[in-house]
């Protein structure tokens, strides 16, 4: 039977349940132990934690000291999942420990707490079948919607391989993104990444204008794919066409991958015939930091010897001996733009596809001084 609170609203009456109503040892408490604990049913308690229906005074007293007493914590991911969403997002990048994309991922936190969302991070580690199950969108309803940087597969294999999850691509495309902000090229999947062919354009211009005419290339990637390196080696090959320069295709450097032992390896490998070149245009700041070490340590002198330019704009170079000039692209836009176009998505107002093109700037610093200075 149920019995009146003080107040006059019907609740459940007391009931004393002793000892056998605590949780058990070994696992939290659920709702259904704060409801014998207290003495009513599991629907009072569901109400008291959701703030839901009538219950009186006296009964929501009860219910709350007796969760306070218990520790009991509701799950949020139930409640949540009941209401038909999360309030999650999931970010998923090749490397978490890389520079840039911890930098992109404390963004992408930024953006979605300000729209009342978290969000999961995932590593692929470049894997095909983890980027997959990505694509899929993990198979699973606890998110809302990702944020994806693919590495192994394409942009348009990715489109291929989603459903209905919510989705917002970064990274590169087959021929370069249109310019009218829509996607195009039969994808269908939000798109954000930045210029790299202008950029390394502008990067490679910054090396002529300084003075240095023996250019190379560090980071052209052994895999067959259209990555941030492909677009960045055609924008050093278009500015050097147009400077009447010829590539010296033995100073396109190979790399495994984008790290500093990579960029150090590359330079150590070819420091026989380093004075033929005068400028160096790496993939990324830390294949320029790698470089820049691998230089020092056998006396090649940077600037004077070799200019050096990276990418990315990470803290590292900012502080490195030189310090490193580097393309920096707006990650805040980046990560902003992404969040806001996974959200329409999640709350139905998204309309269109978008290609959106964030900016970059080039921070000229201390590792390419111009010659005449030195």
């Amino acid at each position: 039977m149920r019995a009146a609170d003080a107040d006059g609203v019907d609740a459940d009456g007391p009931v004393d349940s002793g000892p056998t109503t605590r949780a058990r040892a070994g696992r939290p408490p659920g709702i259904k132990d704060v409801a014998a604990a207290a003495g009513v049913s599991w629907k009072t308690v569901s109400n008291v934690v959701n703030d839901t229906g009538r219950v009186g005074a006296a009964t929501r007293e009860r219910v709350e000291r007796t969760i306070a007493e218990l520790g009991y914590r509701p799950s949020l991911a139930g409640r949540q999942l009941r209401r038909g969403r999360t309030n999650i997002l999931a970010l998923a990048v090749p490397e978490i420990d890389s520079p840039y994309f911890a930098a992109l991922a404390h963004a992408v936190i930024v953006a979605a707490r300000d729209r009342g969302y978290r969000v999961f991070i995932d590593e692929t580690r470049g894997d095909p079948e983890a980027e997959r199950s990505v694509a899929r969108g993990f198979d699973v309803r606890l998110i809302d919607g990702i944020v994806f940087s693919p590495l192994a597969l394409s942009l348009a294999e990715v489109d291929g391989l989603r459903g209905a999850m919510p989705m917002v691509l970064l990274g590169e495309r087959d021929g370069g993104t249109p310019p009218d902000g829509r996607a195009g090229q039969g994808l269908g999947t939000d798109h954000v990444s930045i210029d790299n062919v202008r950029a390394a354009r502008e990067a490679t211009r910054h090396l002529l204008d300084s003075g240095r005419r023996r250019l190379g290339f560090l980071g052209a990637e052994r895999q067959e794919a259209v990555r941030s390196s492909t677009q960045r080696l055609q924008g050093f090959r278009e500015e050097l066409d147009a400077a009447g320069i010829a590539v010296d295709e033995r100073w396109v450097l190979p790399v495994d991958e984008y790290h500093r032992q990579s960029g150090a390896e590359a330079v150590e490998g070819v420091l026989a015939r380093v004075g033929e070149i005068d400028g160096l245009l790496c993939g990324n700041d830390q294949l320029a930091l790698g470089a820049m070490h691998a230089l020092r340590l056998n006396g090649v002198a940077v600037p004077a010897d070799v200019a050096v330019v990276g990418w990315d704009n990470t803290e590292d170079g900012r502080f490195a001996n030189p310090s490193l000039t580097t393309v920096a692209p707006d990650v805040g836009a980046l990560a902003e733009h992404a969040v806001r176009r996974a959200v329409a998505q999640v709350e139905g107002d998204a309309g269109e596809p978008e290609d959106a093109v964030v900016a970059h700037r080039l921070l000229v610093r201390e590792s390419s001084r111009p010659a005449s200075s030195l």
